[in-house]
């Protein structure tokens, strides 16, 4: 045997034994995989945790204090029901109307069930921060794991990112939109805000929402617990008052569940479709929380039972702040028609009949903006940094740093938050640049998540035998819901959101989208083929195996 396979051999039996290591650590009696708010870090279990992750190849660089519940928490705040509901009910309102928004959000809710539950499966295997890209890379074909990762990586990120940026943007719009329940005259809020007005605006929320992040990182677990409460407590104000108050009477329940009035200028089925946007937008953090499992204490049964559970508290809160408000709806015509493509301010303000009352059921939604701002800020700062450390990124070295005193990947946050700031600038030219952002996060995101599902499948799932998350006879179908709903995002959330089309109010959507997926193919083909190497721990994924380092691989191993 030459020195370098030698080498190799050498290095794979101890990876092996690190990981058999790391395994029955995690096995003894004093694993917990629930965990409880608050609960103090076992050093056993944080031992464990970062062993796994050294036998996945990385070394542990970030600070682990995040329980099940922790999780689950952040997870909720990600997706910030009902804010991330509010800021784009426009367009089911549009779609269909309340037959859009409530059985499309159901449905949305019960596919993205089965999406979480195999992204779950999956990071009980694989429980690391570069999330569906290190996962893809294990998963897929030998021939094509490569590539295929590289090209998760990127959507995984650019994902990440641009629905950050699309949180930011739509809480600068919902934030206006709630100033304007004041009114100078009938029909006229007191703040018609200039175009340079809105950017700015964007500008100094997703600098907030950054600093918060930075300065605040060992208590955000604490803010993500707040978030929880503060969030039922509104929802509980909301759906008490506006349907007590009704102030210009309540509709019947045939409507408020059963109308369909579409006004997108698509044929009916089509329309429908399309208005899932609001549903998808809202759900579509969904995998992001993988991006933590770092910085989390069991990472392998704790991220995947936080991401179900989300989903299920999820969709039940959505409901109870969806349906009451569509037995208060003002007139459709009206509220797809308003200026600000934000019509739940204008929906509260009908039902409580007062500027006053209005903005104090607003006021928790506004709160909730802000943190799900810094959740998703932190988690899009985690999956950049954790791509840039495998060498994907131009500039990797400097941007896969990690800040000595805080604890966190702060150049990785600065270059995330740089790129949504440069994409802002494109509302000087649309006035439908929400949309566009919103759209490019949840088609990245969908087709990320989809990545390692198929690369299961194709392997007809023989990895899953070893998860600490089993879905067992679920998992074939689950997967397969998920990659239909691939199948269906990604070309919907490319449409506009009504016909006919003009310059300002096309869907950029897929142009970002194109222009991402130019950048990172091109990037490949020009340095990557010859350079990116993948994960530093080459596996063939063997199932109920551990972790083997290929032989041939000759590239040094990354921290």
């Amino acid at each position: 045997m030459s020195d370098t396979g030698a080498a190799a051999a050498t290095a794979a039996t101890g990876r092996r034994g690190s990981l058999a290591s790391a395994t029955r650590t995690r096995s003894g009696p004093n694993k917990d995989s629930s965990g409880t708010a608050g609960e103090p870090t076992s050093g056993t279990d944080v031992d464990s945790a970062d062993d796994l992750l050294e036998a996945m190849g990385y070394k542990a660089e970030l600070v682990r204090t995040r329980s099940t519940w922790h999780v689950a928490f952040m997870s909720f705040v990600l997706a910030s029901i009902p804010y991330g509901l509010a800021t784009t009910l426009y367009y089911p309102l549009q779609g269909g109307g309340p037959v859009v928004v409530v059985w499309g959000w159901l449905l949305v809710s019960l596919i993205i069930l089965c999406v979480a539950a195999s992204l779950g499966e999956i990071t009980s295997v694989y429980p690391t921060a570069g999330g569906v890209y290190y996962q893809t890379f294990m998963l897929a074909p030998p021939a094509i794991r490569r590539v295929s990762a590289y090209m998760c990586g990127w959507a995984y990120v650019v994902g990440n990112i641009t629905i950050t940026l699309a949180v930011q943007f739509g809480t600068t719009l919902f934030f206006v939109a709630c100033v304007n329940v004041f009114e100078t005259e009938d029909g006229v809020g007191v703040w018609q805000a200039e175009t340079y007005q809105i950017f700015l605006t964007f500008l100094a929320i997703t600098l907030a929402c950054n600093a918060i992040s930075i300065f605040g990182n060992r208590f955000l677990h604490l803010l993500d617990t707040f978030a929880v409460f503060w969030t039922f407590a509104g929802l509980i104000a909301i759906l008490v008052t506006v349907l007590a108050v009704a102030k210009n009477g309540r509709r019947e329940a045939s409507f408020a569940l059963g109308d369909f009035e579409p006004t997108s200028g698509w044929p009916d089925g089509w329309s429908f479709c399309v208005g899932l946007l609001h549903a998808a937008y809202a759900t579509s953090s969904t995998g992001m929380i993988i991006s933590m499992t770092e910085e989390v204490e069991h990472p392998s049964t704790q991220v995947p039972k936080a991401m179900v559970m989300t989903i299920v508290i999820n969709t039940i809160g959505g409901l109870l702040f969806l349906v009451p408000l569509m037995f208060v709806l003002p007139d459709l015509a009206e509220l797809v028609a308003l200026p600000s493509g934000q019509p739940v301010p204008s929906i509260i303000k009908s039902a409580v009949g007062s500027s006053g009352g209005a903005i104090g059921l607003l006021l928790p939604l506004m709160v909730l903006a802000i943190l799900c701002g810094v959740a998703c800020t932190t988690a899009a700062s985690r999956c950049t940094w954790a791509f840039a450390r495998d060498g994907a990124i131009p500039g990797s070295k400097w941007w896969s740093k990690v800040h000595p005193t805080l604890d966190l990947p702060l150049n990785a946050m600065m270059l995330s938050m740089a790129i949504q700031i440069v994409l802002g600038l494109i509302y000087f030219g649309s006035s439908t640049a929400f949309n566009a952002f919103s759209g490019v996060g949840v088609i990245t995101l969908t087709l990320s998540y989809a990545a390692p599902i198929v690369s299961s499948m194709i392997e007809r799932r023989a990895q899953m035998k070893s998860a600490k998350f089993p879905l067992g006879k679920l998992g074939w179908f689950c997967n397969i819901i998920a990659v239909g709903w691939t199948a269906l995002a990604v070309p919907l959330f490319c449409m506009p959101a009504y016909i006919p089309v003009t310059a300002a109010t096309v869907n950029y959507a897929p142009v970002v989208f194109v222009a991402f997926t130019a950048v990172s193919g091109v990037w490949y083909f020009v340095w990557g083929r010859k350079h990116y190497r993948g994960p530093p721990t080459e596996t063939l994924g063997v199932a109920g195996g551990p972790l083997v380092e290929s032989a041939d691989e000759t590239a040094p191993k990354k921290d």
